[in-house]
């Protein structure tokens, strides 16, 4: 008798514990615990074992809590202390290398490491833990790192700014792996929660359809669509005598123009093309045009298909060339965008 492929997720925070963290001390222990309380109720829901490691760095790299069983976590309360510099490679180098000892038996294992930090490496090479070598062989190490990581691993880091990003994608981290979180307030770290859940909802659902890892982790728009993520997703073509599609030609309420246009409106029955980042409610539901063909792809897949989250976030329309993302509109009042287009389900 042959075992059961579990799927076993085994996920990483390497949160940034230096100094100027010191006003987000509180926030970043919220953040992080409402983060292992999603994972625990998802990994449930979508009958998946989730085991989860905690990295704090500052002037040295330690890991708090290794592979442990996400329904039996405790709080960061008594974990995350702040005081030092910013190890940023050395983290990144460590806890990716102590991670791939792992055992991997009897399962389908991946693995996905969230790196946070609020600055620009300036510790590593004076870290304890740290390989031999100053920081340009650090930085070295950790693209030969990210590059030669098999297909289940998933390296993601959150900086503060541009210069943040320009470093990542330096060091060998995938662009669409790498996102910009404001380090200056709570309400900033309370956003890149929402980031980090998103991402962790698209990288589940993923899990469940045979994806084990991702180079896109953070990409949350029309980006996140192509035939691949289409077919992984199961989503299948909307009959075409369901829907229609109808051009926006001037400024309108989203009532009034399906109706000047020969239909009855019916709430929650009209979809209006994402053309700015805009939030998007848990309860709104999302289809998926491709353009060459006007075939609509709609249901809950679509929104897992974006890495939506069971929560209101912010979604980008991104560029694609290929396909649009339409957004489910509640409301008798939305002002329409010309040149757009309205996607009305008969």
């Amino acid at each position: 008798m042959s075992a059961i492929q579990n799927y076993i997720n085994h996920v990483a925070l390497v949160l940034d514990a230096s100094s100027s963290m010191s006003h987000l001390s509180r926030k970043v222990v919220e953040v992080a615990d409402q983060q292992i309380a999603y994972l625990a109720r998802r990994s449930r829901e979508l009958d998946q074992e989730t085991r989860v490691t905690v990295y704090v760095f500052a002037d040295k790299v330690e890991c708090v809590i290794y592979d442990k069983d996400v329904l039996r976590m405790p709080s960061l309360k008594q974990l995350y202390r702040v005081g030092g510099m910013t190890a940023l490679l050395a983290a990144a180098l460590q806890s990716q290398r102590e991670l791939a000892q792992t055992a991997q038996l009897y399962g389908d294992h991946s693995f996905l490491t969230f790196v946070l930090t609020d600055g620009q490496e300036n510790a590593s090479h004076r870290c304890p833990n740290a390989p031999a070598g100053g920081p340009r062989e650090l930085a070295e190490a950790v693209g030969e790192m990210v590059e030669t990581q098999e297909d289940n691993w998933t390296l993601a880091v959150l900086v503060p700014d541009q210069m943040g990003k320009r470093e990542a994608m330096q060091w060998g981290f995938p662009k669409d792996n790498i996102a910009i979180w404001d380090a200056t307030s709570t309400q900033g770290l309370e956003e890149a929660g929402q980031v980090i859940r998103q991402a962790t909802e698209k990288f589940m659902v993923g899990r469940s359809q045979g994806i084990r890892g991702s180079r896109a982790v953070f990409s949350s728009g029309a980006e996140a669509v192509n035939k691949d993520t289409l077919k992984a997703a199961g989503l299948t073509p909307v009959d075409a005598s369901e829907y229609e599609l109808i051009t926006v030609a001037r400024d309108a309420a989203i009532r009034d123009w399906v109706v000047e246009c020969g239909h009855t409106y019916r709430t929650g029955g009209a979809f209006y093309q994402l053309s700015k980042s805009e939030k998007v409610q848990a309860r709104k539901q999302i289809a998926v045009l491709e353009k060459k063909t006007d075939r609509v792809y709609t249901g809950p897949e679509a929104r897992a298909l974006l890495g939506l989250p069971d929560a209101e976030v912010r979604v980008k329309p991104d560029h694609n060339e290929d396909f649009t993302i339409f957004v489910q509109s509640t409301s008798v009042n939305r002002k329409l965008v010309p040149n757009t287009r309205l996607l009305l389900m008969l």
